[in-house]
C-alpha cells in the first residue's frame, strides 16, 4: 500500500527548519477556572459534562483543477456540483480548526494546526488564549495523522509548543512519521512526550480511538463520550463539506491509499448518518460542527446551529 505526503518536502521543511532544541516537561500545573473572550477564532459548545471549543487556525485554498478534491472527475461535474451548493467554482477552500475539550483535571487539544505553514494564518496560539487556556495548561494532544497541518503547532521557536503535553497517536501513524526525513527535526523534539496507542482502544477516559483507513497509514478518528453524549471527530476522513460528502467516492489528491480512503469515507458518513452522530470536522467550514444527513442524492452536511 502506497501513501503520498500531503505536502512537498520543501514545505514540510520551511515547517520544522527552527526545530532544534528540547522544552522543560514539568508536569503540568493545575488549570484555572476558564475565562473566554469574545472572538470570531473559538467557538464553545457542550459534549455532556465537558466544555469544548474549536479553534480556528486558519484556512487552506487550492484552484478548482480537478486535481486537488475532484480527481479525474470533468470540470461540468465538479462545478455543477459546486454551483448547486452556492459556492465559487474558481477555488475550493478549506478550513483548519483543532479542538479544545475540558475533561475534568484533562485538558485535550485534537490535532495541533500548521504553525502558519501551507497558506494558513497560524491563530491557534492566539485562539488558545482567548479560550482561557495557555499552552503550558494542555495535558493531552491527540493526533489524527501526521500531516504537517496536524503537526505543525507542536513546536514553536525550536522547542515543544505545549511543554507539558503528552503527545498521543497510532502505532502505525507513529512509525510513519518517524521514517519521513522531512520530519525528521520535529520527530527529534516531540519523542519524549510521545505515547502510541492500539486502533480502537480507549486511548484516554472517554476518548476511544477510531481505525479510519486509507488517507494515512495510522489515521484515526475519536469518539468522546460523557453521558449519554458523544463526538466524532473525524481527522482527515472528509475535507470538503460539500464534495467530500455529496461525492465521498470522488478521488482526494491527499489521500494516501485512495480506494481505502473512499470506502472508509463512506463508512464513516454511513455511520454518522445512522446514528445521527455529532460530528466534528477539522476541515469543514468553521466551527466544523454539525451533522450528516441522507438526502435524495447521497449524504449532506448539516452544520449545527
Amino acid at each position: 500500500m502506497t501513501y503520498r505526503p500531503m505536502f512537498p518536502a520543501v514545505a514540510l521543511a520551511a515547517l520544522i527548519a527552527a526545530c532544534s532544541q528540547e522544552a522543560d516537561t514539568a508536569p503540568a500545573p493545575a488549570a484555572p477556572a476558564v475565562q473566554t473572550a469574545a472572538t470570531d477564532n473559538i467557538h464553545g459548545f457542550r459534549i455532556g459534562e465537558f466544555q469544548a471549543w474549536a479553534l480556528r487556525d486558519g484556512s487552506l485554498s487550492f484552484p478548482n483543477d480537478n486535481e486537488t478534491v475532484a480527481i479525474g472527475e470533468s470540470a461540468e461535474d465538479t462545478d455543477a456540483v459546486l454551483t448547486a451548493a452556492g459556492l465559487p467554482t474558481d477555488e475550493v477552500s478549506l478550513g483548519l480548526q483543532p479542538l479544545l475539550v475540558r475533561m475534568g483535571e484533562r485538558t485535550v487539544l485534537f490535532d495541533a494546526g500548521a504553525a502558519g505553514q501551507m497558506g494558513t494564518q497560524g491563530l491557534l496560539p492566539q485562539s488558545l488564549t482567548s479560550a482561557g487556556v495557555e499552552p503550558g495548561q494542555v495535558t493531552d494532544i491527540l493526533i489524527s495523522h501526521g500531516h504537517g497541518d496536524h503537526v505543525g503547532g507542536l513546536v514553536a521557536g525550536g522547542a515543544l509548543a505545549f511543554p507539558n503535553a503528552v503527545i498521543r497517536m497510532s502505532q502505525e501513524e507513529w512509525a510513519a512519521l518517524q521514517a519521513d526525513e522531512a520530519m525528521a527535526k520535529l520527530v527529534s523534539i516531540i519523542t519524549p512526550r510521545v505515547e502510541t496507542f492500539v486502533a480502537g482502544s480507549e486511548v484516554i477516559p472517554s476518548v476511544i480511538s477510531v481505525d479510519i483507513d486509507g488517507h494515512t497509514p495510522g489515521h484515526s478518528g475519536y469518539e468522546i463520550a460523557s453521558g449519554e453524549d458523544r463526538l466524532l471527530y473525524i481527522g482527515d476522513t472528509a475535507h470538503h463539506h460539500v464534495i467530500s460528502v455529496q461525492r465521498p467516492d470522488w478521488t482526494i489528491a491527499f489521500d494516501g491509499n485512495a480506494p481505502t480512503a473512499e470506502a472508509s469515507r463512506r463508512a464513516i458518513l454511513e455511520r454518522a448518518a445512522d446514528e445521527n452522530l455529532r460530528v466534528y470536522a477539522v476541515h469543514f467550514p468553521f466551527p466544523g460542527l454539525g451533522r450528516v444527513e441522507r438526502g435524495d442524492d447521497g449524504f449532506v452536511w448539516s452544520p449545527e446551529g
